[in-house]
């Protein structure tokens, strides 16, 4: 029997990703506002006006209240001595498996938003790809950075 990754990201995120969808909106009403003033120059039809402000109310919507819950309730993630596995998607569920022996390094990343909620990134460098667990409390993040390079470090003299 396969078992789930169980161990979730801070709730905290959903805030953060709430934030991010505000500042998202504002951006993406600043472009329709600019659209729908310079449409009326062109001779566009009305019907695309219509659009532009459907759109506009309908992603804000998406983008603010729905996506970070249902991006929060499906992330989860679990490191054990061998792989971390990360479970993350919406609509379509990812899991992933990075082997210790494949990891490189590791980095924690806190932008400003994060900062502000004592949140961290742990992300995960192998040769191909980097692999990110988000929104992680700092000291989790820590401690969990420094617990996945002690594990590839004793991966790595194992070979």
């Amino acid at each position: 029997m396969v078992l789930k990754p169980q161990k979730r990201i801070s709730n905290k995120a959903l805030t953060v990703w709430r934030i991010s969808g505000v500042i998202k909106s504002v951006i993406g009403w600043s472009i329709t506002a600019t659209a729908l003033f310079i449409l009326p120059i062109f001779d566009v039809p009305f019907w695309v006006s219509i659009v532009l402000i459907v759109l506009g109310v309908i992603f804000p919507c998406l983008h603010i209240f729905i996506f970070p819950s249902l991006k929060w309730r499906s992330w989860r993630y679990e490191v054990r001595e061998e792989e971390i596995e990360l479970e993350e998607g919406i609509f379509i569920k990812t899991r992933t498996l990075v082997p210790m022996i494949r990891v490189q390094h590791v980095d924690t990343n806190q932008g400003p938003i994060l900062r502000k909620f004592k949140l961290a990134s742990v992300v995960v460098h192998t040769a191909a790809t980097a692999h990110e667990i988000p929104a992680l409390e700092e000291d989790e993040a820590e401690e969990l950075r420094f617990f996945i390079s002690r594990l590839a470090r004793v991966a790595e003299e194992d070979v």
